[in-house]
């Protein structure tokens, strides 16, 4: 029997205070082998907000689960009015000094791998190489008949070619790359099937309710094992899929350290949470090490991923 997803935690008793002392961090990067995990909070600055910070998508919004998605075409419909037209609002976000920052450890040497529960592409953008997407990615779109993959800027072509007048003014965007919009808005929004076999299509990405691909989750167990310390930046640790890492590397005995500016579901396993604006935090890090942040390499986002890519 499948569990509903967890949407949201609350702390339950009392957690380990924060800290503003972010020298750990920084000890723990020079020592070097660092295997860094983020959340949606890395990419707010980017204009991409977080599911459960202040203002979070969660206060205003229910993401689509996996099961009704696959079960109901009028939840598809919505889904993907809303999701082509903040795709387009998505697209255009662009890296900022966290993510930046992190490609910079990596091109140093500090850091061992990266895992992102991101759906973005934003550590890419930014330069990183070998990045784990542990919840996939908005690039990339699967066909859950036949498996064909695509890219999501040809399905967003077709969707365009199939709906010439939607353009609705949304409310605002969410983590998942999903626009607010009332049913209204979406009317009778065409869905166009796989162009492969006709098929239903469905961005390649984690929905809530749905099981990362286990292949996937053994990878990032091999970079837990790997890794000297693990670091965690923007992330509630709310759901398990990235919390089991946390807990694996302090079992480890692995050191962990967490820069959140609210608590989260790890802070019992942390040896250390940093309360501070996450930019701010990785900046100063950056400063103290040594490492220079250079903001000129921020390219141009790539049109859309390659079937496969990832």
């Amino acid at each position: 029997m499948r569990m509903r997803p967890t949407l949201n935690w609350f702390p339950d008793g009392d957690l380990p205070p924060g800290t503003s002392d972010w020298e750990p961090v920084a000890e723990a990067l020079a020592r070097g082998g660092a295997l860094v995990l983020t959340g949606a909070g890395i990419s707010t600055e980017s204009g991409i907000p977080d599911y459960r910070g202040a203002g979070g998508s969660l206060s205003r919004h229910t993401p689509m689960t996996y099961q009704e998605f696959t079960a109901d075409p009028q939840a598809r419909r919505r889904y993907w009015a809303r999701s082509h037209l903040g795709w387009r609002v998505f697209r255009r976000a662009r890296p900022n000094s966290g993510h930046l920052a992190v490609a910079a450890f990596a091109r140093q040497g500090l850091v061992s791998g990266l895992i992102t529960q991101n759906v973005d592409g934003l550590h890419q953008a930014a330069g990183s190489e070998n990045v784990v997407e542990l919840h996939g990615s908005l690039d990339r779109v699967v066909c859950l008949t036949c498996g064909a993959l695509a890219a999501r800027s040809e399905l967003a072509v077709r969707l365009t070619e199939a709906n010439p007048h939607f353009a609705p003014v949304a409310a605002g965007i969410n983590p998942d790359g999903d626009a607010d919009l009332t049913d209204e808005q979406v009317g009778d929004f065409h869905v166009v099937p796989c162009a492969v076999c006709g098929g239903v299509l469905k961005p390649d990405v984690v929905f809530f309710g749905e099981a990362v691909p286990p292949q996937r989750v053994e990878q990032c167990r091999a970079l837990v094992r790997d890794a000297a310390s693990l670091l965690v930046l923007g992330s509630s640790l709310t759901v398990m899929s990235g919390l089991r890492f946390v807990r694996e590397a302090a079992r480890a005995q692995k050191p962990v350290l967490i820069v959140n500016r609210d608590p989260t579901r790890g802070d019992r396993e942390a040896t250390v949470r940093v309360a501070l604006p996450l930019g701010q935090v990785l900046t100063d890090v950056a400063d103290r090490l040594g490492v220079r942040v250079d903001d000129t390499r921020r390219p141009e986002r790539p049109a859309g991923a390659p079937p496969g890519s990832g």
